[in-house]
């Protein structure tokens, strides 16, 4: 199949396609005699893979990491299950930020009257917090 089809397949882009195989986390497929890329159910598998693990969020190098692993029969699933728990313990670390943040946010929006005055309790804590 061609790469719109292998996209379609996929479920992303050809474009991410493209540029996964740029950054060497997908293999180059063959070529037709025209020089399209030609993919098969092995690539589109790949690909649902890498597509899947990042939709989790696990970074590119992550990614790598883990089609690696699942690629290597010889694997322990310990590596695997280790890869994914550092993985929970940075979401866990951006969650806590995330909920700082709203927090926050809301103790801004409730000191602001959102009214005609020009005085803004939120402008005045963004400029308080360059200092």
């Amino acid at each position: 199949m061609n790469i719109g089809a292998a996209a379609q397949a996929s479920g992303m882009s050809a474009k991410m396609i493209r540029h996964y195989e740029s950054i060497g986390l997908l293999a180059a497929p063959a070529r037709s005699e025209a020089g399209y890329r030609v993919y098969g159910e092995r690539e589109v598998h790949l690909l649902r893979f890498i597509r899947h693990s990042r939709d989790l969020g696990f970074s590119l190098a992550q990614t790598a990491a883990l089609l690696g692993l699942w690629q290597d029969r010889a694997r322990s699933s310990r590596d695997v299950r280790a890869l994914a728990q550092a993985h929970l313990a940075e979401v866990e670390t951006k969650l806590a930020e995330l909920h700082a943040m709203k927090a926050t946010l809301q103790d801004l929006l409730h000191s602001c009257h959102g009214d005609d005055r020009p005085d803004c309790p939120i402008l005045d804590t963004l400029a308080r917090s360059n200092r």
